[in-house]
């Protein structure tokens, strides 16, 4: 297993409670989380650097994700890979000690480090020594002989500008459209954001799968369903969420939370809570 990273301080904390996070709060006694944003040389490709840690855990524990629509590169002694848009919910369990060192990519944000339209990853899950060859196989090799995780980022943080990205405006502008679909529940619909983009939603499904890995569609259902798994837990009815949302009815959502998270929402809702704080203090996001 990699080297266990000393305690670290807390980078910046977005949201106290991490959407994409299949029980939030269960694992908080058994892992530890940390996350960074990247040096401005890449803060136009990376959106944060991530760390999560865990020591002589008594019993395995499995973290369930419902994935966003980016790219992520991760090492740990069980794996060295990059991860594509993975459409359906995935896990990992953590077992003994270890440690995972994340790079989570703007969405867009991947497309210049690879040759050809990220969608050729999704769903997939690539070995960084064979998408970047003997360069990308040392660079496995020294992140896991770095016991210090920030300094294990710093590494491969060296390691993408050394493979010089090119800014692409084109990027950026589908990076700015997926953090509107995220941050506005208002969009629901894909000719309205092809409308917001001043493109048709032809130009729109095309440019997503390009720079993002998968259609505009699933990029706006994907964030309402973490509004819904944000949501059920505060007691909203589902049916005034499902129209809120976008769902042709309450059974329609039902459906797609099911598919997602692997239970209902009303099975989650009870199984995990109202939303709060974590009261050990770690830090509560997420990947």
């Amino acid at each position: 297993m990699a080297a266990i990273v000393p305690p670290m301080p807390v980078g910046r904390l977005v949201e106290t409670r991490q959407r994409g996070w299949v029980h939030p709060y269960a694992g908080l006694d058994a892992f530890d989380y940390v996350r960074w944003p990247p040096s401005p040389g890449l803060a136009a490709y990376v959106e944060h650097f991530w760390v999560v840690t865990w020591t002589d855990l008594a019993e395995p524990y499995e973290q369930r994700i419902v994935s966003h629509p980016t790219v992520n590169m991760a090492i740990t002694g069980d794996f060295h890979r990059i991860a594509g848009v993975i459409t359906g919910g995935f896990s990992y369990t953590m077992r003994g000690s270890g440690r995972v060192l994340g790079t989570r990519f703007r969405p867009g944000g991947f497309r210049p480090f690879l040759d050809g339209p990220v969608s050729r990853l999704t769903g997939r899950f690539a070995e960084i020594g064979e998408m970047y060859g003997a360069a990308g196989a040392a660079l496995v090799e020294r992140v896991l002989a770095e016991p210090d995780g920030r300094a294990a980022g710093t590494l491969v943080e060296d390691f993408l500008l050394g493979l010089g990205p090119s800014r692409d405006p084109v990027a950026e502008e589908v990076a700015a459209l997926v953090a509107a679909v995220e941050s506005d529940v208002a969009v629901t619909r894909v000719d309205e954001l092809a409308a917001r983009a001043g493109r048709s939603v032809r130009s729109l499904q095309r440019l997503f799968r390009e720079y993002v890995g998968v259609g505009p569609k699933w990029v706006i259902r994907r964030f309402r369903l973490h509004e819904a798994a944000e949501r059920v837990c505060q007691g909203i009815d589902l049916a005034t969420l499902a129209a809120e949302l976008g769902y042709t009815d309450q059974a329609h959502l039902t459906r797609d939370f099911t598919a997602a998270v692997g239970m209902s929402p009303a099975a989650y809702a009870r199984r995990t809570g109202p939303a709060r704080p974590p009261a050990t203090g770690r830090a509560a996001s997420g990947t």
